[in-house]
């Protein structure tokens, strides 16, 4: 089955902080459904222009209205325009009369997804009116709150970075869910909810009462409460002073009470810029917790393993660094310097790795602690400015460990025979690309040139050797080499497929 991400990369031309975005939100959208008591499907504009859907949830709160897998299908304008229209209009639109699928009668209602200033998207939430009835409390506060989230869809301020360091999962709205207003006050509170509290020992109700201040009395760390006080207090708009940046702070927090472990999430609401409150969701976590030590030292050993294998290389490289200064054969000295900074730049991925919790790198981090290295290496006197600007973005462990390899040759080769020592502006660029199909990486110098009898394919040059076979086998990409478009000098590119 396809991902979210190739079928955006086979229908879209997305930018790659846009399909995060999109990522994002489909990661949160449970909670819109559930909240919403509906179906969402959410549809991207084609290449050709025509609206596609690519991805579909379903709500635990309530029967689906498409039991069908949605996921492919193309919009069809005369059925449901309000998507068309949204991506145009950049407005939440609605049915005025529900459409009868069947025995079922359906309202529609397409939220455009904002993003940097234009619509990236649309959320199509799909209702069953077949049996109208009057909500009960718990469903006015879910459909209440359901649609602040959907104009901070709308505005583009939902879903917002927030951190999450510890990597906590989400508490669904049927584990807990919390009302709060402006002031931090509880104005709802769901029966699972109340009982969850009770667990943690508050024996009282909690309607009209101050949530930060009942935290803080439950949580058994003085420490924690504040910080859980404060977190929910700045999702609620009562912090203080209330321009404290919600979206850069977690919202997320796993506290330890008198009587169980909870995990607490704080959802701000601001619909249209505007302060109402926030939805609180709680979690009784108390067995979960016990069961995930073992999983926790599991994912601790595998970075203690990257950690001890940095180290050892890092052993080895000193080693050769050692023997290359000893070492009277000029060649023996080359060839020992460059090992040294091969084993280098594999000894940095698995530095990054060790202080990963998801088995990723980032690229940019690499990079700017890789160039260091190599200048470091680097033999002779010239100065060589180094300049990376460009986001590379982040990657699985098995694609970054021959990319990061691939850029410490081509690097390297800028450095020792991009220029002859006489220049005095010598520079060499680190230009990427990406989207959510590729990632095109050139590094651009503007030294002399490549020599006129240059042939890729039969040099015997022992770094192009190596980049050619990580790039053709380990990453399944293409090598480009030829004049610097920038100006003169050289340009040697790579361009990886994302998704395969």
């Amino acid at each position: 089955m396809s991902t979210l991400a190739d079928l955006l990369a086979e229908h879209t031309t997305l930018s790659d902080t846009a399909a995060a975005h999109l990522q994002r939100l489909v990661a949160e959208w449970q909670l819109l459904a559930d909240l919403s008591f509906a179906d969402f499907l959410l549809s991207v504009r084609t290449d050709s222009g025509a609206a596609i859907t690519v991805a579909q949830c379903r709500p635990n709160t309530a029967s689906t209205v498409f039991p069908s897998d949605e996921v492919g299908r193309v919009i069809d304008a005369d059925v449901n325009p309000q998507v068309g229209r949204a991506f145009d209009e950049a407005r939440i639109l609605r049915d005025e009369d529900p459409t009868w699928v069947g025995a079922m009668a359906i309202r529609r209602e397409a939220v455009p997804v904002g993003f940097d200033g234009a619509v990236i998207a649309v959320l199509t939430r799909a209702t069953d009116l077949t049996h109208p009835r009057l909500p009960s409390p718990l469903e006015l506060a879910y459909q209440d709150s359901a649609n602040d989230l959907c104009q901070m869809v709308a505005d583009g301020t939902f879903p917002h970075e927030e951190g999450n360091p510890r990597g906590l999962s989400t508490p669904r709205a049927g584990d807990g869910f919390i009302r709060l207003d402006g002031h931090g006050l509880v104005t709802y509170t769901s029966p699972n909810a109340l009982s969850a509290v009770h667990r943690m020992g508050w024996t009282a109700e909690l309607a009209h009462t101050r949530l930060s201040e009942v935290i803080t009395e439950l949580l058994t760390d003085a420490f924690e409460a504040t910080d859980v006080a404060s977190m929910i207090d700045v999702a609620a708009g009562a912090a203080s002073p209330p321009t404290v940046p919600y979206r850069d702070i977690g919202m997320r927090v796993e506290a330890d009470a008198r009587r169980a472990t909870v995990l607490i999430r704080a959802v701000p609401l601001r619909p249209r810029g505007e302060v109402s409150g926030a939805v609180v969701l709680i979690r009784d976590v108390t067995e979960v917790k016990r069961r995930d030590r073992a999983l926790i030292s599991k994912d601790a050993t595998i970075r203690e393993i990257h950690h001890r294998v940095k180290n050892n290389l890092q052993s080895v490289s000193a080693l050769l660094r050692l023997q290359a200064r000893r070492t009277a054969n000029e060649d023996a000295r080359v060839a020992l310097t460059e090992a040294v900074r091969r084993v280098a730049s594999i000894a940095l991925v698995h530095e990054l790795l060790s202080g990963s919790v998801d088995e990723e790198v980032d690229l940019d981090e690499a990079v700017d602690r890789l160039v260091p290295i190599l200048v470091d290496v680097a033999s002779g006197d010239q100065t060589i400015a180094v300049r990376h600007r460009d986001r590379l973005g982040v990657l699985a462990a098995e694609f970054a460990m021959p990319l990061v390899m691939v850029l410490t040759e081509l690097i390297q080769n800028a450095f020792e025979h991009g220029f002859d020592g006489s220049q005095a502006d010598a520079e060499i660029d680190i230009v990427a690309q990406r989207d959510v199909r590729t990632l095109r990486i050139a590094v651009r110098d503007n030294g002399f040139g490549l020599p006129d009898d240059f042939d890729l394919v039969t040099s015997e040059h022992l770094g192009l050797q190596i980049v050619q076979t990580l790039v053709s086998i380990e990453l399944g990409g293409e090598l480009v080499v030829g004049p610097n478009p920038a100006g003169r000098g050289t340009e040697v590119a790579i361009v990886i497929p994302l998704r395969v």
